[in-house]
């Protein structure tokens, strides 16, 4: 047993060493734990195993020990070896590169050095060639300033000398190398006596130049101060010269028409303010390139902003005359006094009593029969108001094209000169924005044409009224003829209307966005109270459909008038939509524009971006003419559709009820084998009348000729007075009610009808139907959907009527849109069931 557990020990310490198994054996199992004398053999015998391969691997690391001793060995040897070459190699580099070294060090040094020397010499020569040309300048100058007199030569010399530095021309170098015996002072101070010399000789040769009215002279001297370094001198000298020229010319234009009718008659002062813009324009286009090639790109700006001051103190004396001379402030003053009358008279209560006399007797009539009004318009004569918007119109618009061609000619050329897929907006130079010009015609111009403007349209608007005429011979009664054409409307329409479309042609042609937003928005405003205002006045006082005893019928004049009142809205509602679309869509411009100032404005693609280039002033625009639109059309749509209940309610309605009784009236539904013989030889169009006595068969279609003689009789006379658009919202109110009353036409018929009268019933209300939406649009037949329904399931047979309710019943689909609830179809099939 001792020997067993020393064993045990040693299996134990060797499968601790080698990991518990050994090339992958299965561990050793515990001696311990062993109980029979095989286990113990056998745990005997894998320790046997164990040790034997433990000596084996033992004995092969001693026997490459020897290997691994001579391997070593190379490597100290190899290390050995190693140690001398680095000390040659040592050797090598301390005593043969040192000296390339040193030797490419100073070749490099010497290299840098020659450089800097040879930099030095060149800059040196530099100097003395910008000293030599400044010495031949200097002698240059001097030299074509003596004798010869060559001015051009000298200019020549003093820009060449411009152009050396002027810490050459300043230095000590070129004061002790350039001065000569004949030119002893320093060159600069040469040179800017020279230049001094030469500006006040090129001042006195231009102004003479500019008073022999030589042009040639006058080009040649203004070319040359660029040369001598006094651009500014030659700038100003030129715009004093042209402003000479624009003021001689304004001055001559303004005096032409001095003592003669021209200054009262026709367009003389718009036509003076456009000879002005266009002789700038013409200096602006024709100078500009001369300017711009001789003292740079953008210098002809300043000429600009010179002619401009020349623009504001001619343009000021044209508007100041134009203002005396027509009396601008006396009319402003009685235009702003004028009381209106006739509106104001016509929108006051009418007196109970004497509503008819006093219209009878208004000023529209007393105008119509006398000779002359004697009233406070004789302080405004409206053909002088029309001539004054007209030329403050073309004066406006002149202005804008000018300022369009000065905002082109002083945009920033680095602008232009990028590649952009649109190009930037056209912006107002301050030039311009701030010049006493434009505060002028801000004041003298647009503020008066605003005024001007909205006595004119609402003095036309009041003039139109007074001498409204109605078409003639209008009646309800179709065997009276018409003699005027559709649509039928009074002349004020067209009158207003056309008014409406001048003054918005003449606001749209100042191309001023302040005009448009003064005068459009009083378009509107006049409209909507004046214009929109009488008509309703007179739908409610003067022409509205009422009996004169309840239950009556109203005057036939009064539904005409109504009528017509109604198309007035209808039809100013399609002029103004047709007006601000022409406005805003046409390709053509209402403005010739002058061709100097053109030249350069972009084509546009609508009238409003050719008349309004400025920013986004044809977007204003355009949204300021459509909100115009919107707003009329609002206003009249909402008192049309009050004009048309009212008409619907006092002259159709009350006909409906009779209409239908009169059309169903002696009408059988219970129907025998003989009728329904009756009914088929109609569906074969026989005639009813052969061979047919008594009976249903003369019965036969009845319903649907009563309904039509009636219903033509009063749908026909109101259809050849409205309009389509009145007419078709009229006739849908009509139907509506119509569909309404047949249903209970229908639903009185309760028990009192057979399959075969189903059949009949079903034909007179399809005939009804037809014959009531004959005049109008096919999908007016909607609004019988419930009647044509009804007659549907009352001629259903007992198959088809349980398939359908059980489809209904299921929530399958059935392919009707039902209008009747379920109750209401039950109700509906009831209907025959207990008449049978």
């Amino acid at each position: 047993m001792a020997t067993l557990d020393t064993t045990s020990g040693f299996g134990d310490a060797h499968a601790s060493t080698n990991g518990g198994a050994t090339n992958g054996s299965t561990p050793a199992r515990d001696v311990s734990k062993a109980s029979s004398m095989a286990e113990i053999q056998a745990i005997l015998a894998q320790l046997n195993d164990r040790e034997a391969s433990v000596a084996a691997r033992l004995d092969s690391l001693i026997a490459s020990q020897n290997d691994l001793s001579r391997e070593l060995g190379r490597l100290d040897l190899m290390r050995a070896h190693l140690g001398s070459q680095a000390i040659t190699t040592r050797s090598i580099g301390n005593g043969m590169l040192s000296n390339a070294a040193s030797t490419a060090n100073r070749i490099s040094s010497a290299v840098k050095r020659l450089d800097l020397e040879q930099s030095r010499v060149k800059a040196t020569l530099d100097v003395v060639e910008q000293v030599v040309e400044l010495k031949a300048c200097v002698l240059g100058v001097t030299g074509s300033m003596g004798a010869p007199q060559d001015w051009e030569t000298a200019a020549g010399y003093l820009s060449r000398a411009s152009k050396i530095p002027k810490e050459i021309v300043n230095g000590q170098f070129a004061e002790e190398i350039v001065p000569t015996a004949e030119v002893p002072d320093p060159p600069n101070v040469t040179l800017e006596s020279a230049a001094e010399s030469l500006c006040g000789l090129f001042l006195r040769e231009f102004e003479k130049a500019v008073k022999d009215g030589d042009g040639m002279r006058v080009t040649r001297f203004f070319k040359l101060f660029p040369l001598i370094e006094r651009s500014d001198v030659g700038l100003d000298v030129y715009g004093r010269y042209v402003c000479q020229g624009v003021a001689s010319r304004a001055r001559s234009n303004l005096n032409a028409g001095t003592g003669g009718s021209e200054r009262k008659e026709g367009f003389f002062y718009a036509n003076a303010l456009t000879k002005l813009f266009e002789h700038i324009a013409q200096i602006v286009d024709g100078h500009g390139g001369l300017v711009e090639r001789h003292y740079g790109t953008g210098r002809m700006v300043k000429i600009i902003e010179r002619l401009q001051l020349e623009a504001d103190v001619q343009g000021g004396i044209v508007l100041e005359t134009w203002g005396e001379e027509r009396n601008i402030d006396r009319r402003l003053t009685d235009i702003k006094s004028y009381a209106f009358s006739f509106l104001v008279q016509s929108f006051l209560p009418v007196q109970r009593g004497h509503s008819a006399t006093s219209r009878a007797n208004s000023p529209a009539n007393r105008e119509a029969t006398s000779a002359g009004r004697n009233s406070e318009d004789e302080g405004v004569d409206m053909k002088e108001v029309d001539g004054l918007l007209s030329e403050i119109a073309v004066m406006l618009g002149r202005w804008s094209l000018y300022s369009r061609f000065l905002a082109n000619k002083c945009r920033d050329p680095e602008i232009d000169g990028t590649i952009i897929d649109e190009p930037p907006p056209l912006h107002l130079p301050p030039l311009l924005l701030n010049s006493n010009l434009s505060k002028k015609l801000s004041e003298r111009l647009i503020d008066p044409f605003n005024v001007m403007t909205t006595f004119f349209f609402r003095r036309s608007v009041e003039k139109s009224f007074q001498l409204d005429e109605a078409p003639p011979d209008l009646s309800l009664n179709l065997n009276k003829p018409t003699q005027s054409n559709p649509p039928h409307i009074t002349s004020a329409v067209d009158d207003v209307m056309y008014i409406v479309n001048k003054v918005l042609q003449k606001s749209l042609a100042t191309s001023q966005r302040t005009v448009i937003s003064g005068v459009v928005p009083t378009i509107g405003r006049v409209l909507g109270s004046d214009f929109i205002g009488m008509i309703q006045r007179k739908l409610r006082d003067e022409s509205y459909p009422k009996g004169a005893v309840q239950g009556a019928l109203p005057p036939e004049d009064k539904i005409v008038t109504f009528l017509i009142l109604l198309n007035n809205l209808d039809v100013a509602t399609d002029y103004i939509k047709r007006i601000v679309s022409s406005h805003i869509d046409t390709t053509s411009t209402t403005s010739a524009p002058l061709s100097m100032m053109n030249e350069e404005s972009n084509s546009p693609s609508t009238p409003l971006i050719s008349l309004f280039p400025f920013d986004h002033d044809s977007v204003f625009v355009s949204t300021t003419l459509k909100a115009l639109q919107t707003s009329f059309e609002t206003k009249t749509t909402e008192l049309i559709s009050d004009g048309l209940h009212v008409t619907f309610n006092n002259v159709i309605k009350p006909r409906l009820r009779p209409i239908l009784a009169d059309a169903f009236r002696d009408v059988d539904y219970l129907l025998t084998e003989g009728d329904l013989a009756d009914l088929a030889r109609e569906a074969d169009g026989d005639d009813i009348d052969d061979g047919a006595e008594g009976g249903a068969a003369e019965k036969v279609g009845l319903v649907k000729q009563h309904f039509a003689h009636s219903w033509h009789l009063l749908i026909i006379p109101i259809t050849r007075l409205l309009t389509p658009p009145n007419f078709s919202k009229l006739l849908t109110l009509t139907l509506n009610y119509l569909s309404k009353l047949l249903e209970k036409r229908i639903w009185s018929f309760y028990g009192r009808i057979n399959e075969l009268g189903a059949v009949r019933l079903e034909r007179d209300i399809a005939g009804v139907v037809s014959t009531a939406v004959k005049d109008g649009r096919y999908g007016l037949r909607d609004a019988f959907l419930r009647c044509t329904q009804i007659c549907l399931i009352l001629n259903m047979d007992e198959d088809e009527w349980e398939e359908l309710s059980g489809a209904v019943g299921n929530g399958e689909e059935v392919g009707i849109e039902w209008r009747l609830d379920a109750d209401e179809r039950m109700r509906a099939k009831a209907m025959m069931r207990e008449g049978k």
